[in-house]
């Protein structure tokens, strides 16, 4: 009886806030206008189904943060013995699924719920630190895949290739959408709420940067494609693309008006990386950084205008920096970083209140309470998941919960963007 009780209670809760939807560009949220400033937290159906009482601790120090969105995977795929990814997996083969963190993003979606919190939800991924793409076109083919670095002789390039394949392969497009179906019907095991029908998650997102590299034509296409399928399981929640924007990289295949201009895609996304994409220089000092807020600033205002154009709100949803002088110890100074914060934060409130269609800000990420088992190291599984992907040196972008100037300017900045009406 007590399990039927709690049941109907927070059932009734979920369905008493209302989907996001967009009016004139804005996004609108319980009648009023919606602006945010959220994190990337790709990890929380990890810490949903291996340690539920972490979870609850860095949501609620978001939650203190004034943060009201997350950017998070409900994807990955492969082999649990697989390298560079995230482990254990979602799905570790075609259509086979680990019950333990589906059950485990159902507890995310439930304690978000419970903060008023709300989920973006990253259906693939072009990078292979969660198998995605990649993983997709080797279940297909069953052909190895090249990976990158850290792999020894790894190539960007050769892999990119390798997964851009995914757009023209039938059989791994159709291992995409049975999973984009069976997430989007999912029931929430706490809740009783069909995800499709529940309001914590805020959009279905295509895929975490999704590149046409060799691939353009069919990539395209597959954006149109993928949001219509979406949209055909799912009236109720937006669908964005996960795009990085036209990125500082020629041979990416992005191009951020032709993606976003597809109507069932219903907001504009981009990131910035000034570092990854030679605009920053760790060690240059006071003029290094000037030249990456100069060059962020550029891209984000360029990137702007276009979604303005195709009258779309639009979030700059992944941007990080690394701690001084690229030192990757939790305990290294964060000056530049808060600098970087701070210009970013600003610019994105002035010109949501500028009356332009810019609407929310996710940092590259929330590490809370995790740590590295040895700075600079290659995530191996048994180490703590923090902001940093596995294939990526750990305690690169991640925020600590010890991290307090940073925290001070995150939690001003999302205050101030929660207030905005």
């Amino acid at each position: 009886m007590k399990l039927c009780a709690v049941l109907i209670v927070i059932t009734f809760t979920a369905y008493a806030q209302d989907m996001v939807t967009i009016e004139n560009g804005k996004f609108i949220r319980n009648g009023e206008p919606y602006y945010y400033l959220g994190t990337n937290f790709w990890y929380g159906m990890h810490l949903g189904a291996l340690d539920t009482a972490r979870l609850t601790r860095e949501l609620d120090r978001l939650q203190h943060l004034g943060i009201t969105n997350l950017r998070v995977m409900a994807s990955s795929e492969g082999a649990d013995t697989d390298p560079w990814r995230v482990q254990p997996s979602l799905q570790t083969a075609p259509g086979e699924y680990n019950e333990d963190l589906l059950r485990g993003l159902d507890y995310l979606l439930y304690e978000m719920s419970k903060r008023d919190m709300l989920a973006v939800m990253c259906l693939n991924n072009f990078w292979p630190w969660s198998g995605g793409m990649a993983q997709y076109v080797n279940w297909a083919t069953h052909e190895p895949i090249p990976y990158p670095p850290p792999a020894e002789n790894g190539s960007w390039g050769k892999y990119q290739r390798y997964s851009a394949r995914f757009y023209s392969n039938k059989e791994a497009l159709r291992f995409y959408q049975d999973h984009v179906k069976k997430m989007v019907n999912r029931t929430n095991s706490l809740t009783g709420i069909v995800y499709k029908d529940d309001p914590t998650i805020m959009s279905w997102q295509l895929a975490n940067e999704p590149e046409g590299a060799n691939n353009v034509k069919a990539y395209r296409k597959w954006i149109k494609l993928a949001a219509r399928f979406i949209r055909s399981e799912d009236k109720n929640h937006l669908i964005s693309i996960g795009s990085e924007g036209n990125t500082a990289s020629s041979w990416a295949g992005t191009n951020f008006r032709k993606d976003h201009q597809v109507k069932w895609v219903d907001y504009c996304t981009m990131h910035i990386w000034v570092q990854n994409w030679g605009w920053y220089d760790p060690q240059g000092g006071a003029k290094a950084l000037e030249k990456a807020r100069n060059k962020a600033e550029k891209y984000l205002l360029d990137h702007l205008e276009i979604a303005n154009k195709l009258k779309k709100p639009m979030v700059l949803e992944e941007f990080g920096m690394s701690r001084d002088k690229d030192d990757h110890s939790p305990s290294s100074g964060v000056s530049h970083r808060d600098d970087y914060y701070t210009f970013l934060f600003e610019t994105a409130k002035r010109l949501v209140l500028s009356g332009n269609n810019m609407s929310g800000v996710n940092f590259w990420a929330w590490g809370g309470e995790g740590r590295p088992r040895v700075p600079k190291a290659i995530w191996k599984q048994g180490d703590d998941l923090i902001g940093d992907p596995p294939h990526e040196y750990q305690g690169w972008y991640s925020v600590y919960d010890t991290d307090s100037s940073t925290l001070e300017i995150i939690k001003r900045y999302a205050n101030e963007m929660n207030d905005i009406k």
